[in-house]
């Protein structure tokens, strides 16, 4: 009876979980408004989902709050999402013959601080440009989007593309600098400008000395040894 007791209490509890989590998704949908329609127009656009799934994903995110902190006057500059395999458990899934559960990758959009999950897939952020709150009229001006790729881990060539490709190509055609008047004639703008292309340039030198490393492998010398007689056929194996 004992067990029974606690099957009921957990089933009740899994009911009262899920029935919380619901509701917390339409308090989160009521609050739904330009600003985030603009975002989950940018992250479908980006990652190839439909708006309806974006939204759904980012109502059920426990870091939601971030976003409404994004939007806030004086807020965080950045507000990150990866879109990358994430391993789950099924819940009927069965264990193992050592025990460990049996997870499979599946694809998510999710929320993250950029910091707390390894980054294995396609990163997309938005950043604010200034320290004023954002609102619906106001929000495509304020807030920048842009994404670069991990696949396979490699960040460094996500990096290098997302720099050499976008970021520098849209600066070299920028037109309006702010109070800088001459624009791309100012030597200032030039000097950043060079150091980008130089970061650029040291970041592909690392990312090529990484993929080219030498591996060395176990050789049997044997087959060069075992015919040697005399002192010109070593200096022929040589």
């Amino acid at each position: 009876s004992t067990v029974k007791k606690s099957k009921v209490l957990s089933n009740e509890s899994r009911k009262e979980l899920a029935k919380q989590a619901k509701e917390t998704k339409e308090e989160r949908r009521a609050q739904i408004d330009g600003r985030h329609r603009y975002l989950i127009s940018r992250l479908a656009d980006g990652i190839d989902l439909s708006e309806q799934q974006v939204e759904e994903t980012i109502i059920s995110d426990d870091k939601f709050q971030l976003i409404e902190q994004f939007f806030a006057p004086s807020g965080p500059k950045k507000l990150i999402f990866f879109y990358q395999d994430v391993f789950q458990q099924k819940s009927n899934a069965s264990l193992r013959p050592d025990g460990s559960a049996n997870n499979l990758p599946q694809k998510n959009l999710f929320i993250t601080m950029g910091s707390t999950e390894n980054f294995t897939g396609t990163c997309a952020f938005f950043l604010r440009t200034s320290d004023e709150v954002i609102t619906a009229s106001n929000v495509s001006q304020e807030v920048n989007f842009g994404m670069f790729d991990c696949t396979n881990g490699n960040i460094l060539q996500g990096l290098e593309f997302f720099l050499s490709q976008i970021m520098i190509p849209a600066l070299k055609s920028q037109q309006n600098w702010g109070a800088v008047k001459e624009g791309l004639k100012n030597s200032q703008i030039q000097e950043f400008l060079y150091a980008v292309d130089k970061f650029v340039g040291t970041l592909s030198s690392s990312r090529q000395n990484i993929e080219d490393k030498i591996q060395l492998r176990k050789m049997d010398i044997d087959v060069y040894v075992r015919n040697l007689q005399n002192p010109s056929d070593y200096i022929t194996a040589g």
